[in-house]
Parts: structure tokens; C-alpha cells; sequence
């Protein structure tokens, strides 16, 4: 694999922990701008939003730029964005440092397009899964280590120590990253690209794949909690192990898309991700069944946005970046109607069994998978 993929990856491990440590230091936030709890989580959601809006308007604006120059805008955003939300003094401040961040977060997108242009077809799941392996990280390891320099030292300090790393990290690609890296002239019209039903059905999976996890995980720690009475330090663990699992997933779902195809991968990890969510709420008060359970969800749910990416890549490989970037729209969107439609269904099923929630969504997903194995079995198997 190209050396530059490497450095991709550790941007992305950068930009992962940067945007989510804020969740895990929330309430020292809160208190030190005076705010509600709920207020502070506002920031969370505008770095959600932003991502979703105005990254795809801002690669949709720099189309004809040079892949350098659009990683170095991406960084520099993001870098702003992180030193915004440091000296953030009020709540507003820290909004508009988030805001700022998500537009930044176009990087991803950027650079999984790049890195699908950088090796031979046969290898684009596993270019993807390397790009991408940095987010997977950033849950298992970043976040749990900024989450506790801010509990411990002050909320600032992880801010302050992202704005640096995002800093270091725009340095690097500005003198690594060759400038004259370019995209092959569009082959079609964007507005041909994003109409077509192939490639809508690829969103709308992403959108309701993402309702369904974070229907139950955007309360994971009060599921545990209720599942297993698990301690403040056993349910750090159980997280950790949990996004290990996810850059596991990440890797082999890469490896997978490659040997198998996209469709045959995605439709695999769809049908084990449903019957985890139906078995969770059954493992209750047994804790390595309920690790087992959350191991073997992480690997495939983390798993599954590489063949995604794959399938779209396949569709439209000259408007990959604008195509991936709004499928990351329909991530942060997905995530955040999950966190709704989970806390709507609490009261009504119990926190433990949350996750009966979200197995439905995930049938909804695999059903858009029948007109793509329709045409596959009229064309033949994937190359």
C-alpha cells in the first residue's frame, strides 16, 4: 500500500478523537460555561450537522482543485475549528469551533477518494479500510485517553492538545502530499451521479444502518449499566474492547470487499448486525455473552462503510469525493435521528432492551440490497 495511506489513516485518528472527546467531558464543560447539559450537547450536534451540510457544499465548490490543495483547505479548517472551540468562553463560541471543525471533517472524504485512486482496482477495499482504520481508533483509544486528561486536568487541555495535533497534521500533508496529484476529468455530470437509484440506495442503507446503531449506542453505557450493572471502570473496558473490535472490522471489511464484492460483504454484515441487536437484550447478566455479543457487532457494523464506499466508487468513480462525503451526510444524519428515535423508545421498552429498536431499521437496510442482487444476477458476479 502506498506510505501515503498511513499518514491518511493518522489524520483520521486526529480528526476522530478531536470532534468525540467532547462527549466524554460534557459536564465539566457545562459547568465551567454555565450552561445545562443538555445545551452543552447541542455542540455535538452542530458538529454533526455541519459535517452533513457544509462539507459536501465545500468539495462541491473546490471540484477542480488539486487533492493537495483540497486536503490542505480540509485540515486548515479543522485546525481552526479546534483552536475556536479552545478559547471557546461561551457556549456560542464553542458551537461556532465545531462548526467550524465539521466543515474541516471533509477531509475524509478527500482523502478515501484519493486513496482509492492510488492503487489498482482489485485493491480499493483495503486502500478504503487503511484510510478509514484512524476513526475505528480514535473510539477505542483516543477519546478514552482525552476523556480522562479533561476529567482530570481541565476540559480545555484535550481541546489545546487537538488544536495542536490538527496543526502538526496540516504541516505534514502540506509538504507530504503531492501537489501534483489531480483527478481524472469528470467523466459525467454530478447531478447524473447523484440521481442515479444505485447510488441513492447506497445512502439510504448508510442512513438507516446508522438510526438503527445509534438508536441503541448513543446510550450505551446506561444499556451496559442496565444489562450487567457493569462499574464506571468495567464499562470503559467493555468500550475499549468495543472499538477495538470496530478497527478490526474496519480492516477485514476491507480485505472482504476485495475478495468477495461489495454487495455480498454489505448484505453478510447487515444480517449479523440485526441478529446481535435481537440477542443483546438476552445476554443480560452474563457479561462475557454480552462482550461477545458487542465484539461481534463492532466488527461488523465498523465493517461495513468500506464496501460502501466501494459500491459508490463503483457507481462513480470521477465524482467519489462529492458521493462520499454526502454519505457521510447520511452517517451524522442517521446518528442523530438514532439518538431520537432511541430516546423516544426508552420509556416505552426499557433501556435494556433498546436494542429491539433498532434490528427493524436494519431489515429496512437489507431490503435495499434486492434490486443490487437483481442486477447482479443479470450482469454476473462483481469483478
Amino acid at each position: 500500500m502506498p506510505a501515503i495511506l498511513y499518514f491518511f489513516a493518522f489524520c483520521n485518528l486526529v480528526i476522530g478523537s478531536s470532534a468525540f472527546v467532547l462527549g466524554g467531558i460534557l459536564e465539566p464543560v457545562s459547568r465551567a460555561l454555565d450552561v445545562s447539559l443538555a445545551a452543552t450537547g447541542q455542540a455535538m450536534t452542530a458538529y454533526a450537522l455541519s459535517t452533513a451540510i457544509l462539507a459536501p457544499l465545500i468539495i462541491m465548490a473546490t471540484v477542480k482543485w488539486s487533492r493537495h490543495a483540497g486536503i490542505a483547505l480540509a485540515l486548515a479548517l479543522f485546525s481552526l475549528g479546534c483552536l475556536i472551540s479552545a478559547l471557546a468562553e461561551s457556549l456560542i463560541g464553542l458551537i461556532m469551533g465545531r462548526i467550524v471543525m465539521g466543515a474541516g471533517a471533509m477531509f475524509s472524504a478527500v482523502a478515501s477518494a484519493t486513496a482509492v485512486g492510488l492503487v489498482v482496482p482489485m485493491l480499493r477495499g483495503r486502500a478504503l479500510s487503511l484510510t478509514n482504520v484512524g476513526q475505528g481508533i480514535s473510539y477505542a483509544i483516543g477519546v478514552p485517553v482525552g476523556t480522562w486528561l479533561g476529567l482530570e486536568f481541565g476540559w480545555r487541555l484535550p481541546l489545546w492538545l487537538a488544536t495542536g495535533a490538527s496543526l502538526s497534521i496540516l504541516l505534514l500533508a502540506w509538504y507530504w502530499v503531492p501537489r501534483q496529484l489531480h483527478d481524472a476529468p469528470p467523466s459525467g455530470s454530478l447531478r447524473a451521479a447523484i440521481g442515479q437509484w444505485a447510488v441513492i440506495r447506497v445512502w439510504l442503507r448508510t442512513l438507516l444502518l446508522f438510526v438503527a446503531i445509534f438508536a441503541v449506542f448513543t446510550y450505551i453505557g446506561p444499556v451496559l449499566v442496565a444489562l450487567d450493572d457493569l462499574s464506571a471502570a468495567e464499562l470503559a473496558v467493555v468500550l475499549a474492547i468495543f472499538g477495538l473490535a470496530g478497527v478490526a472490522g474496519t480492516l477485514a471489511g476491507g480485505w472482504a470487499n476485495d475478495r468477495f464484492g461489495s454487495i455480498r460483504v454489505i448484505t453478510y454484515q447487515l444480517v449479523v448486525v440485526g441478529l446481535m441487536m435481537v440477542l443483546l437484550p438476552y445476554t443480560q447478566g452474563q457479561v462475557v455473552l454480552t462482550v461477545l455479543t458487542l465484539v461481534i457487532w463492532g466488527l461488523h457494523s465498523f465493517g461495513s462503510m468500506v464496501p460502501q464506499q466501494s459500491r459508490l466508487v463503483m457507481l462513480a468513480s470521477s465524482q467519489a469525493p462529492m458521493l462520499m462525503s454526502l454519505n457521510s451526510s447520511m452517517l451524522y444524519i442517521g446518528s442523530a435521528l438514532g439518538a431520537v428515535v432511541g430516546g423516544l423508545a426508552m420509556s416505552k421498552i426499557g433501556v435494556g432492551r433498546l436494542s429491539w429498536i433498532g434490528a427493524p431499521f436494519v431489515l429496512l437496510s437489507l431490503l435495499t440490497l434486492v434490486p443490487d442482487w437483481a442486477m447482479e444476477r443479470k450482469s454476473g458476479p462483481q469483478a
